[in-house]
């Protein structure tokens, strides 16, 4: 029997020496290859079991293009913007990240900026240090004590958790807001949960934000909000989360005009941010250049976990921090796998047409081929319904642990018989949102392997779930689909096929459902037009991958 082959990794950027230390500790074969180009990166990645980077190497579809040997990949970081995740997954290759080796060291960037901001101690130390501080007018630098203050957590993800956990230790009240944390409290119930943002707002003196990126959370704070009478004059805002989460042109303005006290940011929208920002001339804004991760012990903390990650998984399999599918191949039969991308539709579908985050998401299947798969079924919507609302990276083989640390109930049911009026494999997901709303889709794969969409809530349809879509409710009445259509044709968007379904109600009104097909995004002003249109009762735009997808 022939030997087995030793298992190499490659070190393609600066690892902090405690990281190269624990390789040599376990006995580890490395090599270190630091400044590869794609090319030079691309011809010897092949060659190893395992890929360490930071943000130095870039990791592009090219260099994966010819994995060879490699299983696996671990970035020293959080962010995995210079690695193809799409191409290492299709190559079967796990992607893990270290994000939580940066939790202490972000959150406690977010107090010092809370507590910069309450004590004005930028401004006072740069008067100082520029002698142009007249000593007996010092109380012009007179700050706000926190304890006793109310400190509003947005996202409470792992830096949300742990901002507010120290918070608490500070004597401060905290509430928090999270739509995908469905508990009422959260840290043993010393922080209680606001489901409105806007009646959240109101209550506080601080608000730090925790959450992702994306279009769910742009311009969580805009000038309505602080404009429109929805926060204290004294609230203090701290964002070291994203830049697009803030308005910071409104934001520089209310700091302007006195509508709230302070702004600490560490993001930017653009970074670096111009230099003329708006924010940049204001005393009672600090501002830091993204240094939320920079400390020593995070850095060598990434180093380390990046090596612990790698040699778990090469020794064991064990997989932690994974950032993609983790190399899994739903290698299901070819009359079953379709199912598997039908339920992953079916999640996209819902994720878009559900607001205020989700309290039970329940799997019902029936027929012969989807029950085998329910686990894989569940999972794989569940990743459609979390991805776009979390900061930590969502994949079937974390999303059963994310859900339920916050309090999502994960439930499968495998019915004897199908719903009624229909038959064969149906495969339907049910979200029930802590408001009480609840939204459901079934579906099934005909003989032609291509999923289908059979009910939307109530309404009954025979449609294949693909590409862009604008999904509408209105009330049934005269003239509607008429509007929709010239409203499409003003903003020269073609519609390329809709589906509509109707409902009855019992008092003999009804409201139909309209699932319309476009060929690209749709502009903002469409979907502005259409929700402004009289009958129209809900607009959303929808992205799902394509038909051969």
């Amino acid at each position: 029997m022939a030997a087995q082959q030793q298992q190499r990794i490659l070190v393609a950027d600066k690892l902090a020496e405690e990281g190269l230390d624990y390789l040599k500790q376990t006995g580890a074969t490395f090599d270190t290859k630091i400044g590869l180009k794609e090319d030079e990166l691309a011809s010897t990645v092949g060659e190893y079991d395992a890929l360490i980077v930071r943000s130095g190497a870039k990791v592009t579809a090219k260099v994966l293009e010819k994995p060879g040997r490699l299983k696996a990949i671990a970035r020293a970081g959080v962010g995995v913007d210079n690695i193809d995740l799409e191409a290492a997954t299709a190559k079967g290759i796990l992607v893990l990240n270290t994000a939580e080796a940066s939790t202490l060291s972000t959150a406690e960037h977010a107090l010092a900026l809370m507590m910069s901001l309450a004590r004005k101690i930028p401004a006072a130390n740069q008067s100082l240090r520029s002698g142009a501080l007249d000593w007996k007018k010092r109380s012009q630098f007179q700050g706000t004590q926190l304890a006793g203050k109310t400190l509003g957590v947005v996202g409470m993800g792992r830096i949300g958790r742990t901002v507010a956990s120290r918070a608490v230790a500070m004597e401060m009240t905290v509430l928090g807001f999270d739509p995908y944390f469905s508990a009422p409290t959260a840290l043993d119930g010393k922080v209680r949960m606001v489901r409105d943002f806007d009646e959240f707002l109101s209550q506080l003196d601080v608000i730090t934000f925790h959450v992702p990126g994306g279009e769910q959370t742009r311009h969580l704070l805009n000038r309505d909000r602080l404009f429109g009478g929805k926060v204290k004059p004294n609230l203090l805002v701290v964002n070291d989360a994203r830049g697009e989460v803030v308005d910071e042109m409104a934001l520089a303005d209310a700091l302007k005009e006195k509508k709230i006290a302070g702004a600490a940011l560490d993001v930017y929208q653009t970074e670096p941010p111009a230099k003329d920002h708006p924010l940049f001339g204001l005393e009672n804004a600090v501002l830091t250049p993204h240094l939320g991760a920079s400390t020593d012990e995070a850095q060598t903390a990434v180093s380390v976990e990046a090596a612990k990650a790698i040699v778990a998984y090469l020794k064991s399999g064990e997989i932690r921090g994974a950032v993609n599918a983790g190399g899994i191949k739903l290698d299901l039969p070819a009359d079953e796998a379709p199912f598997a991308k039908l339920a992953c539709r079916i999640g996209a579908l819902l994720s878009g047409f559900c607001e205020g985050g989700y309290k039970t998401i329940t799997l019902r299947v029936s027929g012969t081929k989807a029950p085998k798969h329910m686990s894989t079924l569940l999972r794989l919507a569940t990743v459609e319904l979390l991805k776009p609302h979390l900061d930590t990276p969502v994949n079937v083989i974390n999303v059963e642990h994310l859900a339920r640390s916050r309090g999502i109930e994960l439930v499968s049911v495998h019915e004897p018989q199908p719903p009624s009026g229909l038959i064969g494999d149906i495969v339907g997901i049910r979200v029930e949102q802590p408001n009480g709303e609840s939204h459901r889709v079934l579906g099934t794969v005909y003989a032609d392997g291509l999923p289908r969409i059979l009910r939307f809530d109530n309404f009954a349809m025979d449609m294949i779930p693909e590409g862009q879509m604008v999904v509408i409710v209105n009330k049934d009445q005269p003239g509607v689909i008429g509007t929709v259509g010239s409203s499409f044709g003003e903003e020269k968007v073609n519609i390329a096929d809709m589906v509509i379904s109707r409902e009855k109600h019992e008092d003999g009104s009804a409201t139909a459902l309209m699932v319309i097909k476009i060929d690209s995004e749709p502009p903002a002003a469409l979907l502005n037009r259409l929700r402004a249109r009289p009958n129209i009762v809900r607009v959303r735009s929808l992205a799902l991958p394509p038909r051969e997808a």
